[in-house]
């Protein structure tokens, strides 16, 4: 991996694979040494500001225009696009799920995607969808890109090579990488199975929060965020490119592999983070804090500090605070919230929510601990104590999440998940004290 990378800020990198490849003091020159053809990928309107304009020059051993068919049509049963909403479904409620199961058939990263929700509109760039992945095999001459929508992936269980245009990316449980908008990539698990979640950004891109009286440092460092070094694959076998296009998918033949760019400069670019660098920030007197806190990207939205995606960690921590109940209240949100489990316990369920497990908590539904995290919470000693052995997180957005027929028909679906409210039963007696017992 190469130097740091501030998504949404900027800066500017140059990498190559040969010397010389790069030309210099200008983008595109009559010839291109080593017979490269410059082309330019952007991932902004061209007259954005300087701070928002992004695109990076290519340097490939062909241009991305050479195909050998036309684009037909390709299924992906189970990948669904917002808006999609199934009306007959089931009634709104708070919904966990166990892990999807592995397969038993040989089966690729795209083709092991599954759509549990979407929110918003891809037609209108709003919105996200989130997916769980399965895959047990490579994808030796498939390529794909998404014109819809930038990618988050989250890995559990597994480690994921994804080899892109501007380099290749190994990442592994307690890592993400984001693969931009259009960008043609090839992701294959490296030992055998994976597994992990997708949010599909349909709307601005992810980007660091502004830290406000944080100030400068903790959170998501700069310095922590990676881009890959330019690798090429010169390869002439039938190859396939996949593209998904306004929630639709098609495919043509090239001939050749399209991971060919020897070069590269700029600043629209995949990148990677290591989400145990994260330095979270907490109270040390008293209170629970907003889980706003553990932000470590927003996508933001046309509304001030109304995201249309915020992703968030709940990493090992020290928690301190005096007099307080420590897991996150109860509480309803005008933000819905599907959450997934990487590893270890989350503090607020302890029992039932299970790596590699989902829950939804749509807009204004009530959550919060269930009975034994609210007893353990309520009388446990208040002494300093560290999470450990954790990693959960939440795509958060702004609009409901719909669920899709594949994630209400999976027999992961716990049918008992409200029961674990069950218990909190009536203590209020009229005393100040209550009944505790």
């Amino acid at each position: 991996m190469s130097d740091a990378y501030m998504p949404g800020f900027g800066n500017d990198f140059e990498t190559e694979s040969l010397p010389n490849a790069l030309p210099h003091g200008q983008n595109s020159p009559q010839k291109c040494n080593y017979g490269l053809y410059a082309e330019q990928l952007s991932g902004s309107p061209f007259t954005a500001p300087r701070g928002t304009n992004e695109r990076s020059w290519l340097y490939r051993i062909r241009p991305s225009v050479r195909y050998t068919s036309r684009f037909s049509t390709h299924e992906h049963e189970h990948w669904k696009t917002g808006p999609h909403i199934c009306d007959d479904v089931m009634p709104i409620g708070q919904l966990r799920w166990d892990p999807v199961p592995m397969p038993k058939e040989k089966i690729t990263f795209i083709e092991g995607v599954r759509t549990m929700t979407t929110a918003g509109d891809v037609h209108t760039q709003v919105g996200m969808a989130s997916h769980a992945y399965v895959c047990n095999t490579p994808m030796v001459d498939d390529y794909f890109f998404n014109s819809d929508a930038e990618l988050l992936v989250v890995p559990q269980i597994g480690t994921l090579e994804v080899f892109t245009e501007m380099g290749r990316m190994t990442i592994e449980p307690n890592e993400i990488c984001i693969i931009p908008r259009g960008l043609i990539f090839q992701p294959s698990p490296v030992d055998g199975e994976a597994r992990g979640y997708i949010c599909e950004n349909y709307g601005a891109k992810f980007t660091p929060p502004d830290r406000g009286p944080i100030g400068a440092n903790c959170l998501a460092n700069p310095r922590d965020f990676k881009t890959p070094v330019a690798a090429w694959e010169d390869k002439e076998t039938a190859c396939r490119v996949h593209v998904k296009w306004c929630g639709n998918f098609y495919v043509t033949e090239i001939g050749h592999s399209p991971l060919d760019v020897v070069a590269w400069h700029g600043n629209y670019a995949p990148y990677k983070y290591d989400l145990r660098t994260f330095s979270p920030v907490g109270a040390i007197l008293f209170d629970h804090p907003d889980p706003s806190i553990f932000t470590v990207l927003t996508a933001p939205s046309g509304e001030e500090g109304t995201a249309n995606i915020d992703f968030v960690i709940f990493p090992p921590r020290w928690m301190v605070a005096e007099h307080t109940f420590r897991p996150p209240w109860y509480h309803r949100n005008i933000m819905s919230e599907f959450m997934g489990l990487v590893h270890g316990q989350y503090d607020a369920k302890e029992e039932g929510f299970v790596p590699g497990g989902m829950s939804l908590h749509n807009m204004m539904l009530p959550h919060g601990p269930d009975t034994m995290g609210f007893e353990k919470a309520s009388t446990g000693n208040l002494g300093p104590t560290k999470l450990e052995d954790t990693m959960a997180f939440m795509f958060e957005t702004r609009f409901p999440q719909h669920v899709t027929a594949y994630a209400v028909g999976l027999e992961t679906l716990q049918d008992d998940y409200i029961d674990c409210w069950k218990g909190l039963k009536k203590r209020f007696d009229g005393t100040i004290q209550g009944n505790w017992d």
